[in-house]
């Protein structure tokens, strides 16, 4: 039998810090047999990081750290049909995704919560203030995200048009490895001139992705290149970051967050010079602490 005698040396805050640290990963059962892989670390007002498809929570690995160093509570989640978590047939829509984005800030019993989603996180962000009036949440962030609507339109001439989301979609179904692998590329701007990341940790990613379902990922890539959020941007009423690389190829900032800025009142908008999308590894630095400063503002 192990014995228990706390070494008196051994401070309050230790102790408390210990304590807290149990338990740091869970599942959280968001639907009838749908468990959310949640990640819970830190101390201080909690800061919910939604990741962006195809990847899961492990994408945050280098924000993770400096905000819990910087005081912060820490919840990185992955998405249904990724990651550890439950991957069902169906519920890749919007209103479900965010539904269990909500399941996890109730059952947490969290307030005063920043919400930060990246790409297609940001679309469960905006879902929140639209679906459940942003409750708990006093702030929140837009990175390298799809909002507010990408599909091509008559009402929308810059969007994507829908052909190539059908030869995403065609691809995925040919070769979805395959896809992953030159999708990476893309998403953080490699070339034969520019290698902002070491091949094996390309290759991390592309394994990231590779763990999702087959059905979410084409689900999900299916509602964020067709939902629309324009006529949701104005329930978002806290303060809000909306950050994004001008050389991002996979979310045009043009089509993006250029026009989520002129649509959240009150916002703080950064561009970073020649960042591509995945600039949460490739301008980690930079992000990190541009998020520390919008927390602590």
């Amino acid at each position: 039998m192990e014995n228990n005698i706390i070494n008196p040396e051994t401070s309050l805050r230790d102790l408390d810090f210990n304590i807290h640290q149990q338990n740091t990963d869970k599942y959280i059962e968001t639907a009838t047999n749908v468990k959310l892989y949640v990640k819970d670390y830190g101390k201080g007002k909690p800061v919910i990081l939604i990741h962006g498809w195809p990847l899961s929570n492990e994408m945050w690995e280098y924000q993770i750290d400096f905000l819990v160093q910087n005081n912060f509570r820490v919840i990185a989640y992955d998405r249904r049909g990724f990651g550890k978590s439950s991957q069902p047939w169906n519920g890749y829509d919007y209103d479900t995704l965010t539904d269990d984005l909500s399941e996890i800030i109730n059952q947490l019993q969290l307030e005063n919560v920043t919400l930060v989603g990246f790409s297609m996180g940001g679309g469960e962000v905006v879902r929140y203030f639209s679906r459940h009036h942003g409750k708990g949440v006093e702030k929140a962030a837009l990175i390298s995200s799809i909002i507010p609507f990408l599909l091509k339109t008559e009402d929308n001439p810059e969007g994507r048009p829908k052909e190539k989301s059908e030869a995403t979609a065609a691809s995925i179904n040919e070769d979805r490895i395959g896809f992953l692998d030159n999708f990476g590329k893309i998403f953080f701007g490699v070339n034969i001139i520019n290698k902002p990341l070491s091949t094996a940790l390309l290759e991390y990613y592309r394994n990231l992705c590779s763990a999702a379902s087959p059905r979410a990922t084409l689900k999900c890539a299916e509602s964020l290149n067709t939902t629309d959020f324009r006529d949701e941007l104005h329930t978002i009423n806290v303060p809000t970051l909306i950050i994004h690389g001008n050389d991002d190829k996979n979310v045009p900032l043009e089509v993006s967050s250029e026009k989520t800025a002129k649509a959240i009142k009150n916002n703080t908008f950064i561009v970073y010079e020649g960042a591509p999308h995945g600039l949460f590894y490739t301008e980690k630095d930079r992000l990190n602490r541009d998020l520390v400063d919008f927390l602590n503002s």
